[in-house]
C-alpha cells in the first residue's frame, strides 16, 4: 500500500528537495537524529487548531479570538522547525504564508471566514507542488513512496502471495529502463495533485457556505476521508498499471 503524507507539515522533513533524499542527521555518538514523531505533527497541525477554537467558544471567547489562535498554532510550530533546522523548510514556509494571507484577507473583508479558508489555502498550495514536481526530473510521489516501499514485499496478484521484489533492481534502475515506470509515477502525481486540489476546492466552499462554527470538524474530518479515497485510488491504479507486477519481476 502507498502511504503518502496529507496534511501540512507531514512531508518527511528527510525529504530535500523533489529528487533527492537527505539522510538523517548523525549526532557525535554516532546515531542518526531523526524528525518529530508524526503522531505529534498530528496533534500540532490538526487536532490542537481543532481544540482550541471549540475550547475558547466554549469559554465564551469571540470568533476571531479562536480562528487567529488555532491558526497561530501551526504556525508557531513550524516557525521553530525553521529556526531548529536552520533551513528553509516548504511546510512551514506554506503554514506562514496561508496564515498571513488569510488573517490579512479577513482585516480587508471585515470577516472572519477568510481565515477558515486558510486550511484550502495550504492544500492548493500542496497540489500546486505536487503539479510543479512533474516538471524536476522525478516527481514528488515518487521521491516519498520510495523510501516507504523500495525494496519491501509486494502482492503477487497470480499467487495471491506476498512476494520479495525482483533482486538488484532499485527504483534508480527501474526509472531509468522501463518508460512505463516513470509513466506510472507521473500519472500517479497528476492523481494525487487533482484530488487534492479537489480536496482545497471544498474547504473553501465550505469554510464561505456553511456556519462559522462547524467549519473546523468539518475541515478535520477532510483529512482523513481525502486520505482514504486516495489510498483506494492510487491502489487500484498500481494494480491495473502494473506496478506491483514491476516491482516483482524488474520488467513489464
Amino acid at each position: 500500500m502507498i502511504v503518502l503524507p496529507m496534511p501540512p507539515g507531514f512531508l518527511p522533513r528527510r525529504i530535500k528537495d523533489m529528487t533527492t533524499l537527505q539522510s538523517p542527521p548523525v549526532t557525535a555518538t554516532g546515531t542518526t537524529r531523526r524528525g518529530a514523531h508524526p503522531l505529534y505533527t498530528l496533534l500540532i497541525d490538526m487536532v490542537a487548531p481543532i481544540a482550541l477554537f471549540y475550547g475558547i467558544r466554549g469559554f465564551g471567547g469571540s470568533v476571531w479570538l479562536a480562528l487567529v489562535a488555532g491558526g497561530a498554532v501551526p504556525a508557531v510550530s513550524a516557525l521553530a522547525g525553521l529556526l531548529i533546522r536552520r533551513r528553509v523548510d516548504l511546510a512551514g514556509l506554506m503554514m506562514v504564508a496561508a496564515l498571513i494571507a488569510s488573517a490579512a484577507l479577513s482585516l480587508i473583508t471585515g470577516s472572519p471566514r477568510a481565515l477558515l479558508a486558510r486550511d484550502g489555502l495550504i492544500t492548493a498550495g500542496w497540489a500546486g507542488y505536487m503539479y510543479l514536481s512533474l516538471l524536476a526530473r522525478r516527481p514528488v510521489t515518487f521521491t516519498i513512496s520510495r523510501a516507504l516501499l523500495e525494496g519491501r514485499r509486494v502482492y503477487d496478484q497470480d499467487s495471491h502471495r506476498w512476494a520479495k521484489p525482483a533482486a538488484g533492481q532499485s527504483w534508480d534502475d527501474l526509472w531509468e529502463r522501463l518508460p512505463r515506470f516513470r509513466h506510472i509515477w507521473r500519472i500517479c502525481t497528476v492523481i494525487w495533485g487533482t484530488a487534492i486540489l479537489a480536496d482545497a476546492v471544498i474547504r473553501v466552499i465550505v469554510a464561505t457556505a456553511l456556519p462559522i462554527g462547524v467549519v473546523p470538524a468539518i475541515n478535520g474530518a477532510l483529512w482523513p476521508v481525502t486520505f482514504v479515497a486516495l489510498q483506494v485510488v492510487t491502489n487500484v491504479y498500481f494494480a491495473r498499471s502494473g506496478f506491483w507486477r514491476i516491482l516483482r519481476t524488474g520488467t513489464v
